[in-house]
């Protein structure tokens, strides 16, 4: 099928696309990990192809609706309307299709829901699988990955992360058998430069690690202008220029900028005489712009990690006066404009400022980050796809998960601001950064641009940039929904096996995936051993319980005998004395022994009372031994006493020989009968309890059947495999902090709360059913507000504002702004009784030992409750501190959030209030907007890595 598959395309497929796509048609799992752009999205194309020949299900799964959007259409172009169906939080489309593509937040529903959609699914594509990293939502593709019934192919697509062996071998312990495909050849080859003044250096000497055929091993050699260039600029720096300056020095306070390896800010007022040399002084942006046309180097996204920077790059172009563009790409940038922005009122598009946005568009230059409405995020983005846009200054969101390379990228820094310090980007961060310059089937090669800074190290700069590392780091950890609707799935013990098997658990220790995985497979085959112990007399598996406690009993007490005997024979040993004559039970020096010397000492490292006996005797055979506690396993029978000379030396013949005939002689007047000693016997009440058990055996229905020992033996191996089962258990409950024992604090809390009911909390209460369908990291305080009553009654803006605070999250630059406050006294009462809740959910949470969750934020409540009220968009923005794409973004997660309320809850009020809420909130430019990730942000976590 490959073969036909292939001659759909009007391209070769790559080795590594055949290699994948072989093991997907062999039967096979396979995790693809390849450099953005390398087409690695086909071995998901051919998994859907499979499908449709072999007339099984197809899931296309994509972490954003943005990107789920965009394969649909691709898929209905290749297949047809009819083949292939959408679904989205809040959009359903052709549902039961053969091919359905879906957020994983959607899957990972279906599988908790036992979904009937999932009958006959036979292949399930995982898209930007290396998201399992994201702080937010990764676990739900670990939730996804487990979940799956093992019968289900999975073709997990993943950018290039430097452990994809350890992924793909988590993978094949939880899904069977899973083949790793790594491709590290990038489609377009990537050259690396510094930018010093206006002048382009090469960063190596020779050709670039990255724009080689295969990477190498060796390290390549740095540019040695570069070296020099260093070189010259720290002899023109003051030599106080690295002394430290805190509160004990003169001068004022500086800021540490990362390590300093790149240079920075910091660097710029250490020069003697003021300014640094004209030849080391970066260009200004429109210069910068200017350089790089002159280099052939546009398109160009140029990276500044602020969004007030990037609005600022923006202008400064603009009063430049800079054009890039002709007349006829500014005729198709204006159609662009029209058709994305026609849904918009003029107020709306005045209090966007559309009229800056739109002209510096027309001249081939915007910004791209998370502040922007998504609205005009896709026109940058089609626009630049096309050809039409020559410059972007960008954050690190750009485009997530949506490809838009350029011909070069440009980081204006290697250092950022995390929300708390300065910190040097990481290797991981610059590969995804620098990975977007090349565009396949259009550049020959592509280009990465660092801009020189004052201290920077070149040799750290070709560090960075020659590691291709991004370790994948599972972000899993168990939640309070996840804990409700795992037992409400499957059971509580089942859903606790199944969480030691997370990629989280498989980094922190390997035996404990491999120990629940056996665990999994020793549960099924328990099932069916006892079912072939079945008999038709009565229960065999209680008489081979009866049989097993009887051996295990008896077991135990020859165990007991054993201890009772060693321990005889230790106090035994400690009391002999010189003269006493014993008899040695076992061993080659068996036989009666007249003692020496008692051998009594105390170790230097053991008390007093850890003496070690080894006494010195002499034999029948006049031997000299010295004996440990391995020769005593009873107690040695001391049948009497002679006398030892005082001047006799172990060492000579005739001593020993003499004190020999005097043993024997001595043994030939003590009756040694009357010495025997007895053999312990059994614990009187452990014997009593044999007896019972044996009687009750007998009386047993199954005790008479003709096939009693073959259904034994099926009872056997049910037993030993339950063994081994305890065992495992018992190894995987010692380890510490494990996501297990993460799980079973959560049980904890929500047995505390009512939430899991029962023996050991297995089952799952109304309550907990509710609990069940709110996703959010607030789950548990959401639901207690609703079980007290703090919704009831408020208007859907007033429930706005209260829902808001529940899953608000500030960004540090935020902060300095406006104090917030509640819109009215109504709200601001509900909102001190869900701070009340959310205290004492912390105190149950600190006594189960976990961590307790962010305390409600009020800071966009306001805005909130002003747009449910139907307020316009200008109103709303003149009276917060928020973006336009902030502002979007929240207000959709508000009505997402609404919307499980409103599911949550059940009929009543509530439920009116809250789907009334959602209607309200969906109006103007929210529901004009694209669809994106609303957990998208100034991060970078590894949404579209190269």
């Amino acid at each position: 099928m490959l073969a036909a598959f292939a001659d759909g395309y009007p391209f070769g497929l790559d080795d590594y696309q055949r290699e994948a796509c072989g093991h997907v048609e062999a039967g096979s799992g396979v995790l693809v990990a390849a450099p953005t752009g390398a087409g690695k999205t086909i071995v998901g194309e051919f998994a859907v192809f499979l499908a449709l020949r072999t007339g099984r299900k197809c899931f296309y799964t994509t972490p954003i609706k943005a990107l789920s959007n965009q394969k649909y259409a691709d898929l209905v172009r290749r297949h047809g309307a009819g083949n292939v169906g959408l679904l989205t939080g809040d959009t359903s489309v052709n549902s039961e299709a053969p091919i359905v593509v879906m957020t994983t937040e959607v899957l990972r529903n279906m599988i908790y829901a036992r979904s009937a959609t999932l009958a006959n699914l036979g292949y399930v594509v995982l898209d930007e699988v290396h998201y399992l990293a994201d702080r937010f939502r990764g676990a739900v593709w670990e939730e996804v990955i487990i979940g799956l019934a093992d019968a289900i192919q999975l073709v997990a697509l993943s950018a290039t992360v430097s452990n994809a062996e350890e992924f793909g071998e988590w993978l094949s312990e939880v899904r069977g058998e899973m083949a790793v495909v790594v491709s590290e050849r990038r489609p377009v080859p990537l050259y690396q430069h510094i930018l010093v003044g206006h002048r382009l250096h090469d960063l190596f000497a020779e050709l670039a690690p990255t724009a080689r055929e295969l990477p190498g091993e060796a390290r390549p050699d740095v540019n040695p202008m570069l070296i020099k260039i260093a070189r010259e600029e720290s002899r023109l720096v003051r030599d106080d220029a690295r002394r430290p300056r805190g509160r004990s020095g003169r001068g004022r306070r500086t800021v540490s900028y990362g390590s300093g390896a790149y240079g920075g800010a910091a660097q710029r007022s250490h020069y003697a005489g003021g300014r640094g040399p004209r030849s080391l002084r970066g260009p200004s942006r429109p210069e910068l712009v200017e350089l790089l046309d002159d280099e052939a180097l546009l398109p160009a996204i140029v990276f500044i990690f602020s969004r007030v920077g990037c609005d600022a790059a923006v202008q400064q172009l603009l009063e430049s006066g800079v054009r890039l563009t002709s007349t006829v790409e500014q005729q198709q940038i204006a159609a662009i404009l029209e058709r994305h922005v026609a849904g918009l009122s003029d107020s709306d598009l005045h209090a966007l400022n559309y009229d800056v946005f739109a002209e510096a568009l027309s001249r081939g230059v915007a910004a791209h980050h998370a502040g922007m409405l998504p609205t005009f995020k896709e026109c940058v983005e089609e626009a630049f796809v096309r050809g039409l846009i020559k410059v972007v200054f960008a954050t690190e969101t750009l485009a997530l998960g949506i490809n838009m390379p350029a011909r070069s990228v440009v980081l204006e820094k290697l250092v950022k601001f995390d929300g708390e310090t300065h910190a040097d980007i990481t290797p991981g961060e610059y590969t995804q950064l620098t990975g977007r310059a090349g565009r396949r089937g259009i550049d020959v090669e592509g280009h990465a641009v660092v801009l020189w800074q004052p201290g920077a190290d070149p040799r750290a700069v070709a560090g960075l940039a020659s590691r291709r590392t991004y370790p994948l780091r599972s972000s899993f950890a168990p939640t309070y929904n996840m804990a409700v609707n795992l037992v409400a799935s499957v059971g509580r013990e089942r859903a606790r096996t199944l969480l030691e098997q997370s990629f989280a658990q498989f980094q922190s220790d390997r035996s404990v995936v491999g120990a629940a995985r056996t665990l999994a497979k020793n549960e099924e085959g328990i099932e069916a051993y006892w079912a072939a112990a079945d008999c038709e007399l009565g229960d065999f598996q209680e008489y081979s319980r009866l049989r097993a406690e009887i051996s295990n009993l008896e077991a135990s007490a020859a165990r007991e005998r054993r201890s009772d005997r060693r321990a005889e024979a230790l106090q035994s040993l400690s009391i002999l004395k010189p003269g006493d004559i014993i008899q040695v039970p076992s061993g080659k020096n068996r036989g009666w022994a007249v003692i020496i010397d008692p051998g009594i000492r105390h170790d230097h490292q053991s008390s007093r009372d850890e003496a070690t006996p080894r006494p010195l005797v002499l034999t029948e055979e006049r031997h000299v031994r010295r004996l440990s506690v391995t020769d005593f396993p009873a107690a040695p029978l001391v049948a009497g006493r002679m006398k030892i000379g005082k001047h006799f030396n172990p060492k000579d013949a005739a001593s020993r020989r003499n004190l020999a005939a005097a043993l024997r002689a001595r043994l030939n007047d003590i009756d040694l009968a009357a010495k025997r000693g007895r053999r312990s016997s059994a614990d009187p009440e452990l014997q009593a309890r044999i007896d019972q058990l044996r009687t009750t055996l007998r009386r047993h229905r199954c005790h008479g059947c003709p096939d009693r020992e073959t259904h034994a033996r099926w009872a056997d191996r049910a037993l030993r495999l339950e063994q081994e089962s305890a065992r495992l258990k018992a190894r995987m409950d010692s380890r510490s902090n494990t996501i297990a024992n993460h799980f079973d604090k959560i049980c904890l809390v929500l047995e505390s709360l009512g939430y899991l009911t029962g023996d050991g909390g297995h089952n799952v209460s109304e309550y907990g059913r509710m609990l069940a369908r709110i996703y959010a990291e607030l789950d548990l305080v959401t639901a207690e507000c609703i079980r007290a009553g703090v919704f009831d009654d408020l208007t859907h803006p007033q429930l706005a504002a209260i829902l808001a605070s529940l899953i608000f999250e500030a960004r540090r630059s935020d902060e300095a702004g406006r104090r917030p406050r509640m819109p009215d006294a109504r709200s601001n009462a509900a909102v001190i009784e869900v701070r009340r809740i959310w205290h004492e959910v912390s105190l149950v949470e600190r006594d189960a030992r976990l961590d307790r969750g962010p305390e409600p934020d009020i800071g966009f409540s306001e805005a909130a409750y002003s747009w449910a009220a139907g307020r316009s968009l200008q109103a709303v923005l003149h009276n917060s501190d928020l973006t336009a794409g902030d502002f979007v973004r929240w207000v959709r997660q508000v009505a997402d959030f609404a919307g499980q309320i409103a599911d949550a809850a059940g009929p009543g009020d509530l439920r009116d209030t809250a789907r009334l809420l959602l209607r309200s909130m969906r109006r103007g430019v929210v529901s004009y907007a694209a669809e994106m990730d609303a957990d998208e942000g100034d991060d970078l976590t590894g949404a579209d890595l190269p």
